[in-house]
């Protein structure tokens, strides 16, 4: 029986993967967490054979939990389950030390088949991603000026071209307004753009981040 542990920080999800998961023969539901805090303490104390993690957790974002997790647990398989589109992060989460990543818009069939595979050692990665990964190949990514952004400035930079001010972004990140407002100047200073506009001109262009 594979042991599966959850992260999301929506409880609707977690029914629903755990109700997906009690229909199947060999996987079953260890334990779960809402918060990044919480799953690097459960960790501590359950044993299990996959991480199944949602990459926009409160606090911690999915990005960070992953290398802490590989820290800790080097052993222990990750797979992303995101509702960002792959383009977004997962390159990132890749590189972090994830295992795989799955879209929330997979049936139930996919997602089932990408747990399996990753429990067993196995690398879940789509056609798309391989693309993408083909692309930066003999290219120098430093060139596009988001990729020197770390994974918070990332974040905040895709919440800010969403529309969020910086109170909500500071809010769903556990993070100060001053810090926020840290992170958006680096951002613009990277990325050598002026103001939120620019940023929302750059993400449309370059097809990065979903607009709301």
């Amino acid at each position: 029986m594979t042991r599966v542990f959850l992260a999301d920080d929506h409880s609707l999800i977690r029914d629903g993967l755990k109700q997906i998961m009690a229909e199947t023969d060999d996987l079953t539901v260890v334990g779960e967490a809402s918060h990044g805090n919480e799953l690097l303490s459960r960790l501590q104390t359950i044993e299990c054979d996959i991480l199944l993690l949602d990459i926009s957790m409160p606090g911690k974002n999915g990005l960070e939990l992953i290398k802490l997790v590989h820290r800790d647990h080097p052993r222990l398989p990750i797979l992303i389950l995101s509702m960002h589109h792959e383009d977004q992060y997962a390159l990132r989460a890749f590189r972090a030390g994830a295992a795989g990543y799955i879209t929330k818009e997979s049936g139930a069939g996919p997602l089932l088949s990408a747990v399996r595979k990753v429990a067993a050692g196995g690398i879940q990665i789509s056609p798309h991603v391989s693309e993408l990964m083909a692309r930066q190949i003999g290219t120098d990514s430093k060139t596009m000026p988001h990729t020197l952004l770390s994974n918070r400035e990332y974040q905040i930079f895709e919440m800010l071209v969403a529309g969020q001010g910086l109170s909500e972004i500071g809010a769903a990140l556990s993070l100060s307004v001053k810090t926020v407002s840290t992170h958006k100047t680096n951002i613009m200073q990277k990325m050598d753009l002026a103001t939120v506009p620019d940023m929302v001109r750059y993400a449309i262009t370059n097809e990065l981040a979903p607009l709301k």
